[in-house]
């Protein structure tokens, strides 16, 4: 485990689908660093629960406590806002990380599938956003815990960059969180609120283990990553600190890729 420096204290930060894989590791990593964190689950609360509870024993300044929403509902989303304000006072961090696969060759997708995708993926860190920013502008500066009025840290994907046939619904849901995270960087940088996007490839979570569970399918897999290994959920977690924290304050509607290199196509490395 890191050391925790506490660039992150006396804020709070909610994470949504954060009761496992890139979710749990940014909400532990954000808790490490002096945050309070809201744990977000739809799932599941036991998990949620026990995840709560070991960064609130680990964390030096704040508190973690689990919360049910289904990002995709407006009413629940305000409701885990209010519940988190009511709890802790404020919003300092919003990572809207909750995201979903239903896949199918394009003519083989039923509309439920795509509908579904895009409700979570991209709805839900919509609805995320724009109650994060109305807490922000009511709440005001608070130049104590940090130098922006507040900081939100979409969870995109490669594949808002790379095509990934059969999986048009998960790419397109990708592709236009970049415009909607560049889109509210140039609508509100000026009152001081940022809000950049982390692009993880390929990562080891429980929803590909059955790639980097077979040597066979992770040699291939590795095959596409320059780097050669596959990334694991705290490649993320300590990015999403770095551009939660006031180290990256002047950073503002960008994507940084954490992918080992995917999207500088190996393929072509030895001209194609």
């Amino acid at each position: 485990m890191q050391k925790p420096n506490n660039r992150l204290a006396n804020q709070t930060c909610i994470v949504t689908g954060a009761n496992s894989g890139i979710g749990e590791a940014v909400a532990t990593a954000i808790g490490r660093d002096g945050a309070n964190v809201v744990i977000n689950y739809v799932s599941h609360p036991e998990i949620a629960e026990e995840i709560a509870h070991k960064i609130s024993i680990d964390n030096l300044c704040g508190d973690a406590i689990a919360i049910k929403c289904d990002v995709s509902k407006e009413s629940e989303v305000i409701a885990l806002f209010k519940q988190t304000i009511n709890h802790f006072g404020t919003v300092d961090i919003c990572v809207p990380n909750a995201g979903l696969q239903r896949d199918a060759a394009l003519h083989e997708m039923e509309l439920k599938d795509w509908q579904l995708v895009l409700d979570v993926n991209l709805t839900g860190q919509f609805l995320c956003a724009r109650e994060a920013i109305r807490e922000f502008l009511h709440r005001g500066m608070r130049p104590e815990v940090s130098r922006s009025l507040g900081k939100i840290i979409q969870m995109s994907s490669v594949h808002q960059l790379i095509p990934w046939a059969g999986h048009a619904n998960y790419a397109a849901s990708k592709g236009a969180i970049n415009m909607l995270m560049q889109s509210i960087c140039q609508e509100y940088a000026s009152y001081k609120i940022r809000c950049n996007s982390i692009a993880p490839g390929a990562i080891q979570t429980p929803i590909n283990k059955n790639v980097w569970g077979n040597p066979e399918a992770l040699n291939d897999l590795n095959k596409l990553i320059p780097y050669k290994r596959i990334g694991v959920p705290e490649d993320i977690g300590s990015t999403a600190v770095w551009l939660a924290s006031d180290e990256s304050e002047y950073i503002n509607g960008t994507t940084i890729f954490v992918d080992g290199g995917m999207t500088c196509y190996p393929g072509f490395t030895t001209n194609g």
